[in-house]
């Protein structure tokens, strides 16, 4: 006589002759759905306490994470000594520096994007897998109910319902195979199924996204290594050539908290400052082309003027950070007043580069603006662009289409941005044309094929 066993079967009696047959796809793939059960008491054998510190898998684990440790300095050991060769290989090449520069900002950018744009893809994957696991949480007793009423029609001994989800669902899934059920409990059983399908394929799919999301990250880093190192040696060999740069750049700091407005900013540098004056200088002389805008102009890193003039290159400039506008030119800014420029809201950290050729005039904090770098681009136009956490370029500075020039910090800087209680980094830019500020929109281009490079 075999054992009596205390299991949960379905309400009502099923005769072998109410029984019918029911196929089910074996594509459905159950194992890896992770709902938890709470199972049957009866079912449940105890389960022995297990000593973490000293069980095999934590030492297997400690293993492994002090080899991962190993592999990750290693690597950044390796990628150090690439470093120092490449910059070695570079020597005093100011175009090789500058063409890797933009290289590598790009590549940035890029990979910047592109975590983004995952980051985008799983917060509604997510959101729905929680409304599936929350769904099938609170059916648990009807899976526990369904499972033994479907054992029982199978006429399959059943398998205890253990905490391991993929026990129950397994037991599920042979006991819809091989056993015959009454019409109303296949409905139940088939319904359960599909939830639980559409589950494993989210968890699949998160999956997969969050390692495309790891290895970006990854190489985001290692590119910003690298970008860090080259822009270091732009710097140090700036000020091998400008040997007074750092007094004059505490003597542009002093000068900006003569002035309370951007326009006096801007001529107060170019009139007092001796690296901002020859900059701009430099612009009003050869700052200018003429004629059709010659794109391939853009491909010479070794140029010290501006390749396009700035009239002639709308539809032409990336904008200088990855993000997403929040301002536009002429809009509220929120205190009575309109918007001279655009604010782009940034990822944390995020790479800064130039829209345009141009010479810096200024760089360091200023009042409300943050960490503020205005560019002489020639022909009477500046840029201005403020929020950053830190900048990467010195006063006097020529710098190129696409040259990584700062960086984002982890919140905005910009007073009128705070005032909203913006929880990201925030980009102010502004466009000048003989100090007045314009609408930067015509210079934007509408594409990415349409951007001008570097």
């Amino acid at each position: 006589m075999q054992p009596t066993r205390n299991i949960q079967s379905y309400p009502g009696t099923v005769r072998r002759g109410q029984l019918c047959s029911v196929r089910i796809p074996l594509s459905i793939a159950l194992l890896t759905a992770g709902l938890h059960l709470e199972p049957a008491a009866a079912q449940v054998a105890a389960t022995p306490p297990q000593t973490v510190a000293t069980s095999p898998d934590a030492i297997k684990q400690r293993e492994q994470e002090l080899e991962a440790t190993r592999a990750q300095q290693k690597s950044a050991a390796e990628l150090q000594a690439k470093l120092k060769a490449d910059i070695a290989a570079i020597g005093q090449d100011r175009s090789k520096l500058n063409a890797q520069l933009i290289d590598i900002a790009a590549q940035v950018r890029g990979v910047e994007t592109r975590i983004g744009d995952a980051e985008a893809r799983l917060r509604p994957l997510d959101s729905r897998e929680q409304q599936m696991r929350g769904s099938l949480d609170s059916r648990r007793s009807e899976i526990i109910e369904v499972l033994a009423a479907l054992q029982r029609a199978g006429r399959r001994t059943p398998p205890a319902l253990l905490v391991r989800p993929e026990d129950a669902l397994q037991s599920l899934r042979t006991a819809m195979l091989l056993g015959s059920v009454v019409p109303e409990l296949r409905g139940r059983a088939e319904k359960l199924a599909s939830d639980l399908a559409e589950l494993v394929a989210l968890r699949k799919t998160i999956a997969t996204e969050r390692d495309r999301l790891a290895s970006d990250r990854d190489k985001l880093r290692d590119d910003q290594t690298r970008m860090a190192a080259l822009v270091e040696e732009r710097q140090r060999k700036q000020s091998a050539t400008e040997k007074d740069m750092e007094a004059e750049g505490a003597r542009a700091i002093a000068l900006s908290k003569q002035v309370d407005s951007l326009q006096g900013l801007i001529g107060k540098m170019e009139q007092d400052l001796k690296s901002a004056a020859k900059a701009a200088a430099t612009a009003n002389l050869q700052g200018a082309p003429t004629g059709k805008p010659n794109l391939g102009a853009l491909k010479d890193p070794a140029r010290m003027s501006p390749a396009i003039a700035f009239a002639s290159a709308k539809g032409l400039f990336a904008m200088p950070v990855n993000g997403s506008k929040i301002r536009e030119f002429g809009g509220s800014d929120g205190a009575g007043g309109v918007e001279k420029g655009i604010s782009l809201a940034t990822r944390v950290g995020a790479q800064v580069t130039t829209p345009c050729d141009g010479w810096v005039v200024y760089a360091g904090p200023f009042r409300s603006y943050g960490q503020l770098l205005i560019l002489n681009a020639g022909g009477g136009y500046h840029v201005l662009i403020a929020g950053m956490e830190r900048i990467s370029v010195n006063i006097g500075q020529f710098v190129l289409t696409g040259e990584p020039v700062a960086t984002m910090g982890t919140r905005s800087q910009v007073a009128s941005i705070l005032a909203t209680n913006a929880s990201q980094p925030v980009l102010y830019v502004e466009f000048r044309k003989d100090g007045t500020p314009i609408d930067s929109g015509p210079w934007w281009a509408a594409n990415e094929g349409e951007k001008v490079r570097g």
